[in-house]
């Protein structure tokens, strides 16, 4: 009895390392693609999508890639939603690179990766259970929801401000819960845990890039 419980705790294990490795070299992967895709949209000087398509394509990308997570058709359609994420991207760095604030660029990306590390690394670590966070996460979104949609008829720069400062918020908590997940067995698909922590690695560059932006023109 004690061999099959060694034995069964042994092979969970062995799962949960295998979804945290294959999640973390898809991430890689898809935020190498991401970045490729916001270099070339940069570079051609795309048009910015429009909020309309935004959602609709961030949405409708997340829901496919939800629907086949279970599938290999689930990597492509990862690579498809951070690839039109990594589009999306080009016209905010365009106005960045046209304003001589490269700088922040590079500041807001290593203070993303640093937070991912930091996140991921006390969670691996400590081998903490997240769980907790899954209430307050949800207050968190329905907060910044109804905070994003007032903006968008009042737009108050402090506003803008305090959602991009509740979106970093949001995001490392969002990376802490995810990483948890994945190592205690809760996340056993490792195409969804990656678009999940891409999604908040996106939200956390661009809400550091909005403050960044915001303190320089000030």
């Amino acid at each position: 009895m004690d061999r099959i419980v060694v034995s069964s705790s042994r092979d969970s294990l062995l799962s949960t390392h295998k979804v945290l490795r294959n999640t973390y070299f898809l991430l890689s992967l898809t935020l190498g693609f991401s970045a490729l895709t916001a270099t070339a949209s940069t570079m051609l000087g795309l048009p910015a999508p429009g909020l309309l398509l935004m959602l609709v394509g961030f949405y409708g990308l997340m829901f496919l890639t939800h629907k086949l997570a279970n599938s290999p058709a689930g990597i492509l359609a990862a690579f498809a939603l951070t690839g039109f994420m990594g589009y999306t991207l080009g016209p905010i760095l365009s106005s960045f690179l046209n304003a001589g604030a490269g700088d922040l660029i590079m500041l807001a990306l290593g203070g993303t990766a640093l937070v991912f590390f930091c996140c991921s690394a006390y969670v691996l670590t400590t081998r903490k259970d997240m769980s907790f966070l899954s209430g307050m996460m949800m207050a968190g979104f329905v907060v910044l929801l109804v905070a994003v949609i007032a903006n968008l008829f009042l737009q108050i720069p402090a506003l803008h401000l305090a959602i991009s400062a509740l979106f970093i918020l949001f995001s490392a908590g969002a990376i802490l819960w995810e990483t948890s997940n994945i190592i205690h067995g809760g996340e056993t698909n490792y195409i969804r845990a990656t678009v999940g922590l891409y999604v908040s690695l996106y939200n956390m560059f661009i809400s550091l890039l909005s403050i960044l932006g915001f303190a320089r023109s000030n």
